[in-house]
């Protein structure tokens, strides 16, 4: 059975989840988890909470757990990746400097300037990962990025020939919140979608094969635009909390996949002033701060006492497919080789993929909608500069990527983009040992 290592295994849940994933197939129970975390103390956490599940359902799996990176990736035949370098301490960092500037970040960790130097802080640590797995791994070992900035970390490691796959839960998330939006089984539902990471576009939407998207569209338009009312709760974020997406989306003419939180940092409209994002946003969610205040207890016990049923998160489906041969169809982050002909060759692109023994098998899209993939290629051109700038070590194209950021050009002059990369430059050094 297979060897599988948890990169970051201390995190906040997150790993424990994907660890409640695999057990929950009977076929991996037999597998061997090395979970491995920098800090002992939070990798401890995990490996209890681990072993409490084991117990409570008796179940055959070895756990090894290891400070050692390279101990955890020896032999291993899956290698899931899950971190933040620098902890809290460098995003702090990633959201503060920034907001001194009057740039105010609500999740900051896929573009922008919070996204770019989480990218710069990580993507050392990837190439690391990918060349002790070129040593140490089994043949064909596969990496399954689960981090972001999910691009840019991506783009980097496709540098290095590594198999990998990088995979987020937007698709899934959103395809279910627009089926309860028209009140159809999601079970019922069909649909396609294709473009980048936060930043894909539902181009099909279909109930019992009959498209819904003009339902969609209406119902959007109607909760999160027409008359909205910000002091509505709700499971489909009333009360005008997805109005970013449904602007974008009577704009460009297709709903994209990642939250109004998310969406509202990757363009130039919707954070402009306090005003603009509490008419856009009326209920604010800070990223940052919901990760300081996490009760760590309370969500493992949530998560044990859940029972052995998979999250909708497609790493454990993945693992699984690889070793049955059980075909499936997820949504994957892969290097652009043909599959999307209106963007970048080589960029991080988010298409459908298809799963067997023959492992991950990306399918082509052709083009995007015209208006789709101009808006992404804003956001594309951020990663490839801000990629580039971190391999090579060179600063001016970290201060060209941010530059670029379509947030920060709405909001920042010239002058004030450099001063703040420079600050953010000077915090985190000890992060980033390519720039010298």
């Amino acid at each position: 059975m297979p060897k599988i290592a948890i990169i970051g295994a201390g995190g906040f849940v997150f790993p424990l989840t994907l660890v409640r994933d695999i057990l929950a197939f009977p076929e991996l129970r037999d597998s061997t988890l090395a979970l491995m975390d920098i800090d002992a103390a939070r990798l401890g956490n995990t490996v209890a909470a681990t072993r409490t599940l084991l117990d409570r359902y008796s179940l055959p799996t070895r756990v090894e757990p290891t400070t050692s990176q390279r101990d955890a990736i020896r032999d291993a035949d899956y290698v899931i990746v899950t971190f933040q370098v620098g902890g809290l301490d460098a995003y702090k960092l990633d959201v503060e400097i920034p907001r001194r500037y009057g740039l105010d970040q609500t999740v900051g960790d896929t573009l922008g300037p919070g996204g770019v130097f989480r990218a710069l802080r990580s993507i050392p640590v990837y190439l690391d990962i990918c060349r002790d797995m070129q040593e140490l791994a089994r043949p064909r070992a596969l990496l399954l990025n689960y981090a972001n900035p999910m691009a840019m970390n991506c783009w980097a490691i496709s540098t290095t020939g590594t198999p990998h796959i990088g995979l987020c839960h937007s698709v899934q998330g959103t395809s279910r919140m627009l089926a309860e939006a028209v009140d159809v089984p999601y079970d019922e539902v069909s649909y396609k979608s294709a473009g980048i990471n936060h930043q894909a576009w539902f181009l099909e939407l279909k109930h019992n094969g009959v498209d819904i998207y003009p339902q969609v569209r209406e119902a959007m338009i109607r909760r999160h635009i027409a008359e909205f009312d910000a002091t509505r709760e709700g499971p489909l974020y009333e009360g005008a909390n997805e109005r970013v997406r449904s602007e974008i989306m009577r704009t460009f003419g297709y709903f994209h996949t990642e939250s109004s939180h998310h969406a509202s940092e990757y363009t130039p409209w919707f954070r402009k002033s306090p005003e603009a994002i509490k008419s856009f946003i009326p209920r604010r969610w800070d990223y940052y701060e919901i990760c300081s205040n996490h009760d760590f207890e309370d969500h493992t016990e949530h998560i044990i006492n859940q029972g052995l049923t998979p999250s909708y998160e497609y790493g454990a489906f993945i693992i699984h497919s690889m070793e049955t041969g059980t075909p499936r169809v997820i949504y994957g982050n892969v290097p652009n080789h043909g599959l999307i002909s209106n963007l970048p060759d080589g960029c991080c692109v988010e298409v459908p993929c298809l799963l067997d023994k023959n492992g991950v098998q990306p399918t082509a899209i052709g083009e995007l909608p015209a208006q789709c993939a101009a808006l992404n290629r804003t956001n594309v051109n951020v990663q490839e500069l801000a990629v580039k700038g971190s391999l090579s070590g060179d600063k001016a194209l970290v201060h060209a990527a941010i530059a670029l950021d379509p947030l920060t050009g709405a909001l920042l002059t010239l002058d004030q983009t450099h001063a703040m990369v420079e600050e953010l430059f000077e915090a985190q050094k000890r992060w980033l040992p390519q720039f010298k």
